[in-house]
């Protein structure tokens, strides 16, 4: 039992990491297609509005991450309900983009910072923080469909949850005797 038991933590840190990779290359094509649309539009058409520009950025980024996510990193994870999951999605990334964009304003508005680059880089940072509370957010409230549909994850329960139903195997116990071997009175 322990080494089941064993076995499938090990498969499920390795689906972990691979999700977490798979999360990790998505993300980075979307940091690029925020930061370069933020990036090129504080520096052109939306030069006086940095917040706006982070926030636009970060919503066509935000597009691009949910299909990535639902049909790459979280296949197996995606739930049947579509609108559902993409409410939640929208939701979820409104609070990222809202710590993104809170981190351009607070340091433009609430630390006085002008400098682009430092309301680029303040952005970043913004991100990296809200990309922690979005994976979790992602796995857990998003795409959390149950992994037992799927052959290789259908024993779960069986290995981890005690099973009440389940009696223990007794083993019959011969009679006890007495110390001089003899039988009992």
């Amino acid at each position: 039992m322990f080494s089941a038991l064993a076995d499938r933590i090990r498969g499920l840190a390795s689906l972990f990491w691979r999700e977490v990779a798979k999360f990790g290359a998505v993300g980075g094509v979307a940091f690029v297609i925020d930061n370069g649309l933020t990036y090129y539009l504080m520096h052109g058409p939306m030069s006086d509005s940095e917040a706006k520009a982070r926030f636009v950025g970060a919503t066509v980024a935000t597009v691009f991450s949910w299909v990535a996510n639902r049909f790459w990193t979280f296949r197996h994870r995606r739930q049947a309900n579509v609108l559902r999951e993409f409410v939640m999605f929208v939701i979820i990334n409104g609070i990222g983009i809202g710590i993104s964009t809170g981190f351009t304003a607070l340091a433009k508005y609430g630390m006085g910072i002008n400098d682009k680059n430092l309301l680029f880089l303040a952005g970043v940072a913004g991100i990296l923080v809200a990309t922690v509370v979005r994976f979790f957010a992602y796995r857990f409230l998003v795409f959390n469909q149950e992994l037992d549909q799927e052959p290789e994850f259908s024993h779960d329960h069986e290995l981890i949850e005690a099973h009440p139903h389940r009696e223990p195997a007794r083993t019959e116990r011969p009679a006890s005797t007495p110390v001089d071997g003899g039988p009992k009175a």
